[in-house]
């Protein structure tokens, strides 16, 4: 099948995309293309107009500051994946973009895109929501900017209102900062081009990187296809910290990971399989994430 007829618009503006989203009914954003031409072309949506915004420059960046760092919504998964700063100070985020797909996707599909799709087994709002991360969003009133516990509402459902576009993503510096602090993003797949059965995104914050036995002073873990929406389960987060990591709080963060999630079971993995997943994933995430905190 082919897409219906639509009118084409490619805005250079913010200003001018989301005075078109106000203006025009029936309206759809396209930036990296990888999944509305799908749904289009089996006829699954069929917009009157379609708003190309790969022409807004201001959209494509990656900045960081002492406070944060704050990702253009039309950056590709490929220049996250590839970007040195990211690598060197918030290194989850490069390596879930490299876990996305194959590289045909990785060169056009966007942050902000797997952000707005809001689909619970998406990397990036893994990682949004287990880093404290927010969302900026622009209208013809302005912008405004949404924290990931508010974002997302339910499967596939976000605050996001259909006149607005996001701008960017932004994810907190504090309380990790490099020299201390351990990233990982971990997940199982069946192929590369497939949606992961289970992914976990975490972060291990340390009192003394050189001390014998280093103290977990916080910790993050988010979790991907875990739930509806993407998870944050704050009391395994708090089952490892406070001591060095041992084994008997790996144990138990990973037996709270187990209860706490309610996965949605699939062909190829019903909800035991994710749950055994979710506690083996977690333990990984932590014990990865504090090695690269300690090293």
């Amino acid at each position: 099948m082919k897409p219906s007829a639509f009118e084409y618009h490619r805005p250079e503006t913010v200003e001018e995309a989301v005075t078109l989203l106000t203006d025009l009914s029936e309206a759809e954003l396209m930036a990296g293309n990888q999944s509305l031409s799908i749904v289009m072309a089996n006829r699954l949506a069929d917009p009157d107009h379609i708003i190309d915004i790969n022409a807004i420059d201001e959209l494509s960046h990656i900045d960081t500051t002492t406070d944060t760092v704050d990702v253009g919504a039309l950056t590709r998964h490929r220049d996250i994946a590839n970007s040195p700063v990211l690598k060197e100070n918030y290194a989850v985020l490069p390596e879930a973009a490299g876990q996305i797909a194959g590289p045909t996707v990785r060169n056009r599909g966007t942050i902000g895109g797997s952000i707005g799709e809001a689909d619970p087994a998406g990397n990036y709002p893994c990682v949004l929501i287990a880093m404290d991360g927010e969302l900026e969003l622009a209208s013809t009133d302005g912008r405004r900017t949404v924290d990931a516990d508010d974002y997302f509402i339910a499967y596939m459902m976000t605050e996001i209102e259909e006149t607005e576009l996001i701008t960017a993503a932004r994810f907190p510096r504090e309380p990790f900062p490099a020299s201390r602090t351990g990233m990982t993003f971990l997940g199982q797949k069946r192929a590369a081009q497939t949606w992961p059965t289970l992914s976990v995104a975490g972060a291990v914050r340390v009192d003394n990187p050189e001390s014998t036995d280093p103290v977990v002073e916080e910790a993050r873990i988010g979790l991907a296809n875990a739930a509806d929406i993407p998870l944050r389960i704050e009391s395994v987060e708090t089952a490892i910290e406070g001591e060095p990591l041992g084994d008997a709080a790996l144990e138990n963060a990973g037996d709270i990971a187990y209860e706490q999630v309610s996965p949605a079971g699939e062909m190829h993995a019903d909800e035991t399989y994710k749950r055994e997943l979710a506690r083996e994933y977690t333990k990984r995430a932590f014990r990865t994430a504090y090695d690269r905190a300690v090293a």
